[in-house]
């Protein structure tokens, strides 16, 4: 098959991390044909389809600095590859929305795209939580400082973070005795211009930020466990965390088991849940990581069942 791969600069790859190069390897090793464009690539003409204007073909050399060989450039049409994976990183700002619809217009004209456009769309990964109120802890979202002053009153113990950051980007907590909440409002909602959410603060993260992998609709039997160092807060990796695998809890199944079907119904192949404790806190679906990580730890093979779960529904749409 040839797949196109829609991502961050191959050049910017940490090969010994990267989920997308876990995913890359595994279609390489089954005879697939990879591609690679940037969203900025893709270009749609009136009277024409959508294509990656400068799209590479690799091959992958086994080298883990020197990773990929280029073998040819050109303009791909993304209805003449059997699926495009959408694989940029966050943050979800106007280019990536954007680089949804462009992709949602390859999929008129053919393209199968994955994750699907409109429900990367319809499932920001901060708000996303607010559809399944029975897993998630006490969660407010808002521009009004009042509110947040009300909701700091009632649970003392708060964090507060943007809904566009990503890595822990601009996370804050304010305990009881409210020190610089005042400040903290301001730097996030921007005197009431942008909305924020703010949730109890869940004394769990100790034990670390699980993400829970859901590929097809089915749970990945190991989570990773980001634990946070020293006196930081954020168990993400980005922020310095240890990812530890773990065996999935039944609190982990029971989210993960609901929300399965649910998400992959909608067209997301792949998707992270971000569970502290037992509370859901956030729905990635925008590019999913911890594939090596779970595997080198737990030798259970996360690009195999990723790539067994895209061929499948290949197959099913054929």
């Amino acid at each position: 098959m040839i797949l196109l791969f829609v991502a961050d600069p191959l050049e910017s790859f940490k090969t010994y991390k990267d989920t997308t190069f876990s995913m890359m390897r595994e279609a390489a090793r089954r005879g697939h044909q990879i591609w690679s464009c940037e969203p900025q690539d893709l270009v749609w003409h009136s009277g024409g389809r959508v294509v990656a204007r400068q799209a590479r073909a690799i091959t992958l050399t086994g080298d883990a600095k020197a990773w990929f060989n280029v073998v040819s450039t050109a303009e791909l049409a993304l209805a003449e590859t059997d699926a495009v994976v959408m694989r940029k990183d966050p943050p979800f700002d106007s280019e990536y929305f954007y680089a949804t619809h462009l992709l949602g217009q390859a999929e008129r004209e053919g393209a199968r795209v994955f994750n699907k456009p409109a429900a990367l769309r319809n499932h920001p990964e901060k708000l996303a939580i607010l559809e399944f109120p029975q897993f998630i802890g006490p969660t407010l979202v808002t521009r009004s400082d009042a509110a947040i002053r009300a909701f700091h009153a009632e649970h003392q113990d708060i964090i507060l973070k943007p809904l566009d950051g990503m890595g822990g980007m601009g996370i804050f907590r304010v305990g009881p005795d409210g020190m610089n909440l005042g400040s903290i409002i301001e730097t996030l909602n921007k005197d009431g211009a942008e909305t924020v959410m703010v949730q109890r603060y869940l004394p769990a993260i100790k034990d670390g930020d699980k993400r829970v992998l859901l590929i097809g609709g089915q749970v990945v039997p190991f989570c990773l466990a980001r634990i946070p160092q020293g006196s930081e807060i954020r168990g993400n990796l980005a922020a310095g965390g240890k990812g530890v695998a773990q065996p999935i809890s039944a609190r982990d199944r029971e989210i993960a088991e609901t929300l399965g079907p649910i998400l992959a119904a909608r067209g997301l192949l792949l998707v992270g849940l971000d569970v502290i404790g037992d509370s859901l806190t956030e729905i990635n679906v925008t590019s999913p990581t911890g594939f090596q990580e779970i595997t080198n730890q737990s030798g259970f093979d996360v690009a195999k069942m990723f790539v067994d779960a895209l061929e499948a529904a290949l197959n099913q749409a054929a």
